[in-house]
């Protein structure tokens, strides 16, 4: 019988701590992979199904802890992580966790420290999709913390995410990769609101502009790692598409916004922006010149 220290590439043991929507689709992942599964929730019923397919029901969190070598944690909130698995005890030395709860970055490294005090190996994950996509061949999970926790367990990872990649030893890492990726979506996901919303007010729809448009908008997405490479540099002087060119067409925007009484201000916004950045010298510097205003605060 395997131990909690046991190196294993096979089908170790798996608890799952938290069956939310995010928790049970773990906790299924895994039984249907192959893996023994304990469970355990504050409501117990909310593991009736996943019993019903062979999972094992803790009857406290330290019985949970105790009953397999890799820990995964899918609650509300960090603070709630940590009380949890606080309430495991003893049992918790030895073993390997796995905390895919969302929070801060300072929230996940607080927790890691508090585990790693406890003699326990600790991970920290940023799930990068809904509960359908666990288990996904292109499902994309961030890792932050142990390298031998991630090492030791490779197919039971793979079983939540066949994109699941180890980008730091620090654990809070995971969740700013997470949040840059929400950032850019939901910025993304309003200006083609807006735009979806500019065009309807003249009856076109959205999905005959992205037919048209398409080459446009596939442009501005390969145009990003030419940004980074001029935020990592810090310069930001270009030849083309200059600060000072991004206005004329910025108030063209707000105004056909007003005039079709569509919500301005997300263009005014980035007027703002850029109108602030040219203002200040910058009429010749490149788009990436504005991460200076998000810096300064």
């Amino acid at each position: 019988m395997n131990t909690a220290s046991e190196r294993t590439d096979a089908q170790p043991a798996v608890t799952v701590i938290g069956l939310g929507e995010m928790g049970f689709a773990l906790a299924e992942a895994f039984l249907d992979g192959g893996h023994a599964t304990t469970v355990w929730n504050r409501t117990p019923e909310k593991a009736d199904r996943l019993v019903a397919k062979g999972a094992e029901r803790a009857a406290s969190v330290r019985d949970a802890v105790a009953a397999s070598p890799l820990v995964i944690v899918s609650v509300k909130g960090n603070a709630t992580a940590r009380a949890v698995l606080e309430s495991s005890g003893d049992a918790l030395a030895g073993r390997s966790v796995l905390n895919l709860t969302d929070g801060t970055s300072e929230e996940a490294r607080a927790v890691a420290e508090w585990v790693r005090g406890r003699g326990t190996r600790y991970l920290h994950g940023q799930i990068m999709t809904i509960a359908p996509g666990i288990g996904g061949a292109e499902t994309v999970i961030f890792y932050g913390g142990s390298d031998a926790v991630f090492g030791d367990f490779p197919s039971t990872l793979r079983l939540i995410g066949g994109r699941g990649t180890l980008i730091s030893a620090d654990a809070g890492v995971p969740a700013l990769y997470g949040m840059a990726v929400h950032g850019t979506m939901w910025g993304a996901l309003n200006g083609f609101l807006h735009a979806a919303a500019l065009l309807s007010s003249e009856g076109i729809e959205a999905k005959r502009f992205l037919d048209d448009a398409g080459p446009s908008v596939a442009a501005l997405m390969a145009s990003f790692p030419m940004i980074a490479d001029e935020v990592d540099r810090g310069e930001y002087a270009t030849q083309y598409g200059a600060l000072q060119h991004h206005r004329p067409s910025l108030e063209d925007l707000v105004r056909e916004s007003e005039a079709r009484n569509i919500d301005a201000d997300f263009p005014n916004y980035t007027l703002d922006l850029v109108s602030k950045a040219v203002e200040n010298g910058h009429a010749n510097d490149s788009y990436s010149r504005l991460i200076e205003h998000f810096r300064e605060k």
